[in-house]
């Protein structure tokens, strides 16, 4: 899951897997006349068996490199036609060495013993280690004994089994739009059970500001339409007003500045994060963008606060609802609030940072 999130969302400082790449498996090409023991990204390839996939791949290597003591296999898939060093060193039995018949039945039965151990068949290899764990602990020989340790480990997270993906998509095609349908419809109910007239929620926008005594002070706008991030819409605002830390006042700029770009699309529900205040300096811009002699029907559209710490939605009629942290509906107004806040505060601390080196 957190693979296939990153691929998605691709995260600003997670780099790691935004690439092509994925976690490493383990192919044993068992229809070849002589099977190889690969790494690879992709199961591909339907004749070949997969064990994986793993997100440790040091231990994944570490195991397989255990395993090669003990039954040689090779590890390459287009060996060269001359016997290789591993082959002196007892790792990989080469190309020349398959003239024999029987030599090739013998191969072909090591391979279905890594097969085995690799399906959790390990208990006699364990039990080994272990022996040579105690005798190395009896003397003395602690680095020599941990470092068999982390062989029986790796062993016992590399042989654990292996799962199909059938997280979301496996299970139901349509995982997520339903989860997301299930919070909006959820937030319509209790907001119309509570006053609060909204005949949609495709498009929900979402103010806040950030600010440290006054300075640098910044807002942010983010969007969500059916329930999802939809970044293409967000803005952030430098905060103009000169008149110390006053969030409401701040609101209130913020709110005014956005409705003045009558090109950008209404929502269909405003959240602002925050309680009473916030709300209140949110209806008064409002108030006054209505006033506007270009502002033809003026702006009908609801507003809701979130009061932090207690998680309470303040309608814009003042009254508080509150909702049970399972809450689909709170789930979906404390997700919008959190990227507002995040995306309010990235921009302040680029701003502190900013005038700090100046």
């Amino acid at each position: 899951m957190e693979i296939k999130y990153i691929k998605k969302y691709k995260p600003k400082y997670n780099i790691r897997f935004t690439d092509g790449k994925n976690y490493p498996l383990i192919r044993i090409t068992v229809k070849d006349s002589y099977p190889k023991i690969l790494i690879a990204r992709l199961s591909w390839d339907k004749t070949s068996v997969y064990f994986g996939p793993f997100p440790n791949a040091t231990a994944m290597k570490l195991v397989l490199k255990t395993i090669r003591r003990i039954f040689p296999y090779q590890s390459v898939r287009n060996h060269a036609k001359r016997i290789c060093l591993y082959y002196h060193l007892g790792l990989c039995p080469c190309p020349p060495v398959f003239d024999s018949v029987e030599f090739t039945k013998e191969y072909r039965k090591t391979i279905k013993q890594i097969i085995d151990f690799l399906n959790g068949k390990t208990k006699k290899i364990i039990k080994g280690l272990t022996k040579e764990r105690i005798i190395a602990s009896k003397n003395e020989e602690f680095e020599k004994a941990n470092a068999i340790q982390n062989k029986i480990t790796a062993i016992e997270l590399i042989t654990s089994p292996s799962y199909k993906n059938t997280l979301d998509a496996d299970i139901n095609p349509n995982f997520s739009e339903d989860l997301r349908s299930a919070e909006i419809s959820d937030l319509k109910e209790i907001l119309k059970t509570n006053g609060v007239q909204v005949k949609k929620l495709e498009r929900i926008e979402c103010f806040d500001v950030s600010n440290i005594s006054g300075t640098n002070s910044t807002g942010s706008l983010v969007v969500f339409t059916n329930g999802e991030k939809d970044s293409q819409w967000y803005r952030r605002f430098r905060v103009r007003l000169n008149k110390g830390p006053d969030d409401f006042a701040m609101v209130q700029e913020i709110f005014t500045r956005r409705f003045q770009h009558l090109e950008w699309p209404f929502p269909d529900l405003i959240i602002v994060d925050g309680g009473k205040g916030q709300v209140s300096a949110v209806l008064k811009a409002t108030k006054q963008f209505n006033n506007l002699p270009d502002s033809k029907a003026g702006l009908t559209i609801p507003v809701i606060g979130l009061a932090k710490r207690k998680e309470i939605i303040i309608t814009q009629e003042f009254k508080e609802i509150i909702l049970p942290r399972d809450s689909d509906a709170l789930k979906l107004m404390m997700r919008i609030r959190d990227e507002a806040h995040r995306f309010a505060i990235t921009y302040h601390r680029k701003l502190r940072s900013k005038n700090f080196l100046n």
